[in-house]
């Protein structure tokens, strides 16, 4: 398998290439969002430059051209999930817009007594759809908690029944780092009849995705986190249960046929896709997927766990440094969230941000989670395929000066 030469890949990242508060920029904040390289910024602008046109509804050239690159960035999503069809692939802004979808067909789905399984280590865009789903229908919303800063198994297993209809897990956390076993809970939940729903906003950018594989009745993902632009993501589902579903948004372009006192839906995946989609984003996507599958997305994870590896050791071996998530890090992928004994995580940001180290505070969109670890926020360095040991190295280098700056004015 071919490595990742990341200092190498850095002068495809213009942004990377400057510096904050006259130090050069090393940027930690991927779980957030990643940087775009400039491959996927020209793809951007060029659509722009000479495609410009909305899709499937011209004949004319531009129009035939914007909905070829836009049909085809769909087909290279397929491509990179390993979907069975581009049916199973509908173009959103993210993984909160699919979730939601997710949560209003459950509407249609969920009776009073029904049960929704997530977990205490959630994303809010993976609770507060499931919350709203449960109190309109009369469902319960049930979560399964942690051991040892990973999942309980223990704890889902008991808590999956026959009243259990949906099971969505994230499955990478965007704070503790754990890679749930999305797989082995699929199994477990279709065998009581449950729709399994993966949250992949953390795992798409960061290792081999096969949904099939999986056997995921759902999985969502964000393309700014995956080199991609803002505002364009993907929600795969299973082809049968997309044709039960009933589009969420109505309007031009997802229509067959409209009536005066009716209408009739377009096939899949375009009945999901009313109005006039984010065009450019999804084109700028595809090249972002270029970029990943150039590289190998083995590649990219085998680089990240090397990089876990060697940072994970010296930071947990800084005195008064808490971090969360598995301690082992064979099991933890690129997302380190962490205290430091006396110091407020934004006033630790904020130091880190002095030397140049762009991290991030606060509760991650997870307060479940981080009212559960009984603290009231984080800091959170998350690495990504440009980051280096060196970039390592100036993480901890700026803990200790800040853990020495503080000390010497407490």
């Amino acid at each position: 398998m071919p490595s990742i030469d990341a200092a190498n890949l850095r002068k495809d990242f213009p942004i990377l290439d400057q510096r904050v508060n006259d130090e050069p920029l090393v940027y930690l904040d991927n779980a957030a969002t990643t940087q775009k390289p400039e491959a996927v910024l020209q793809r951007l602008l060029a659509y722009y430059h000479t495609d410009n046109a909305n899709v499937h509804r011209g004949v004319h050239t531009l129009a035939e051209r914007a909905t070829a690159d836009y049909e085809a960035s769909r087909e290279k999503v397929r491509a990179f999930l390993h979907a069975a069809s581009t049916k199973e692939v509908l173009f959103t802004r993210g993984t909160t817009t699919g979730l939601n979808w997710v949560a209003q067909f459950a509407r249609q789905v969920l009776q009073p007594g029904d049960e929704v399984l997530i977990s205490i280590m959630e994303h809010h865009s993976n609770i507060i759809p499931w919350q709203e789903a449960c109190r309109l229908t009369g469902a319960k919303l049930v979560y399964a908690y942690l051991k040892d800063g990973q999942l309980d198994m223990a704890d889902l297993k008991a808590k999956l029944n026959a009243r259990t209809k949906f099971v969505s897990l994230a499955h990478v956390s965007n704070v503790l780092g754990a890679i749930n076993p999305v797989k082995e809970i699929g199994q477990l939940a279709h065998a009581v009849g449950a729709y399994m729903v993966v949250d992949g906003a953390q795992s798409a950018p960061h290792m081999p995705v096969d949904v099939q594989d999986l056997d995921c009745d759902f999985y969502t993902l964000s393309g700014h986190k995956m080199l991609g632009p803002t505002g364009i993501g993907v929600l795969y589902g299973k082809e049968a249960i997309l044709e039960e579903m009933a589009p969420v948004e109505f309007g031009g372009e997802m229509i067959d046929f409209v009536y005066e006192q009716e209408a009739n839906w377009k096939e899949l995946p375009w009945k999901f896709e009313a109005g006039t989609p984010n065009i450019a984003g999804a084109i700028a996507f595809g090249a972002a997927l270029d970029y990943l599958n150039h590289l190998g997305m083995s590649a990219v994870h085998a680089h990240e766990q090397e990089l876990v590896a060697y940072v994970l050791p010296k930071l947990q071996a800084i005195d008064g440094v808490t971090v969360y998530g598995p301690q082992d890090p064979s099991q933890h992928a690129a997302v380190l969230a962490f205290n430091i004994d006396g110091l407020h995580p934004h006033d630790v940001a904020t130091a880190l941000d002095y030397e140049g180290v762009a991290v991030r505070a606060g509760h991650h969109c997870a307060q479940p989670l981080i009212q559960y670890l009984g603290i009231s926020s984080a800091v959170r360095a998350s690495f990504y395929l440009y980051n280096t040991k060196e970039d390592c190295d100036k993480l901890i280098d700026a803990i200790l000066k800040t853990k020495e700056f503080f000390n010497g004015t407490l």
